[in-house]
């Protein structure tokens, strides 16, 4: 039994010192525009889950949702949020591929998480994916009405959607003609 112990506890340290190699000289890609192997984004995105279910608080968006804080929660993701996540045309952003692991593209593909976890991801952001964590630039009420604006996403009441189509050229995909589409990951 002994050695069966000692067997396991010297497959750990030869795995620890494999991996400190291979980042220790460079053999490792680090690059922002490579395309991530499935099993890594699988890895993460389950980590990245699991973190939120872990940490974040179970809290309710104390900021109703009105016409008038849906178009602000509108015009704060696209002067801080579009770049990254897609403007409101209804196409990818010019970063979408050039960062690693690849912002998620909002717009196109709405969120379904509750928004308690959207707000933790945008007040905390994403370690190792690139999203900072916008409690240093914007109040919580302001990261409450991002939240409410990217939930309703796929649900917005006229007005906001009237708003989208005047103040930005094009209409909320999937509501074009009574159109309907719904993003499932």
């Amino acid at each position: 039994m002994r050695a069966f112990i000692l067997g396991i506890i010297a497959t750990l340290i030869v795995l620890f010192v494999a991996a400190l190699i291979i980042a220790q000289f460079g053999l490792m890609p680090t690059n922002a525009d490579a395309v991530p192997p499935a099993f890594e984004s699988r890895i993460a995105m389950n980590a990245l889950d699991a973190s939120m279910e872990r940490h974040a608080p179970r809290v309710n968006n104390p900021v109703p949702g009105t016409d008038e804080n849906l178009i602000d929660g509108m015009k704060l993701y696209t002067m801080n949020c579009a770049l990254c996540h897609g403007a409101l045309d209804n196409k990818p952003s010019a970063l979408s591929h050039s960062m690693y692991p690849p912002p998620p593209q909002l717009i196109l593909e709405p969120l379904d998480d509750p928004e308690w976890h959207i707000y933790y991801a945008i007040r905390t952001g994403v370690r190792y994916g690139g999203m900072p964590a916008w409690s240093k630039a914007l109040s919580d009420q302001d990261i409450w009405k991002v939240t409410g604006f990217l939930s309703r996403l796929d649900k917005l009441p006229p007005a906001v959607q009237e708003y989208w189509k005047k103040a930005y050229g094009t209409e909320p995909e999937g509501h074009e003609a009574g159109e309907h589409h719904h993003h499932h990951d």
